[in-house]
């Protein structure tokens, strides 16, 4: 019988709060069960495994972090969608390091189809609508955009830019990395 109060969606949000807590790869069905003050086998009702439950965290990450850059996005377009979007991004991996960590999770391909991966990619390609850019041209954006965002936010958190004796505030320079992306995407070099 399951205990009483608990839920999956119950377990995957706490799972997601104490992956920011300590980092998504130290989140462990043991660790989850200890919070609830509870055996492991009364989560085994709920989750399948250590994989379903890493998995509910990503697909729940990629749902708030879709929900945000969707906010960030609305009425927006051209340069100005692109910085509120990459802003959302890079908001949400600071404040939720563990989440943004099982964002990245590889999703076997039916779950990833089902999830919220898709509105990201969507919402690039909108914010690149604004840039005339045809395939496959677009589709090379999308790639980038996603490298740039997820190596400056990678490299910021795990103190990539701490070792620089440059007085440039890492701030300024991700404000720049948007302006040189933003002109990129307006001259962006033609396709074979």
């Amino acid at each position: 019988m399951a205990r009483a109060g608990l839920t999956a969606e119950r377990l995957t949000r706490a799972a997601a709060e104490l992956a920011d807590e300590i980092g998504f790869e130290k989140v462990t069905v043991s660790a989850l069960a200890r919070r609830f003050g509870v055996k492991d086998a009364s989560l085994y009702s709920h989750v399948k495994n250590l994989q379903d439950l890493r998995a509910r965290v990503a697909l729940l990450a990629l749902q708030e972090l879709a929900d945000e850059a969707a906010a960030a996005l609305a009425g927006r377009a051209g340069k100005e969608a692109l910085v509120a979007f990459a802003g959302a991004y890079r908001t949400y991996a600071k404040e939720h390091p563990g989440r943004y960590a099982a964002a990245r999770l590889r999703l076997d391909p039916e779950t990833a189809a089902a999830s919220a991966a898709g509105r990201h990619a969507e919402m690039m390609r909108a914010i690149l609508r604004g840039y005339d850019l045809p395939e496959p041209a677009q589709t090379d954006a999308v790639r980038l955009l996603g490298s740039v965002f997820h190596g400056y936010v990678s490299l910021e958190e795990s103190g990539g830019f701490d070792h620089s004796r440059a007085a440039r505030d890492v701030d300024a320079s991700w404000h720049s990395a948007l302006d040189a992306l933003d002109t990129l995407l307006k001259n962006w070099p033609p396709t074979d």
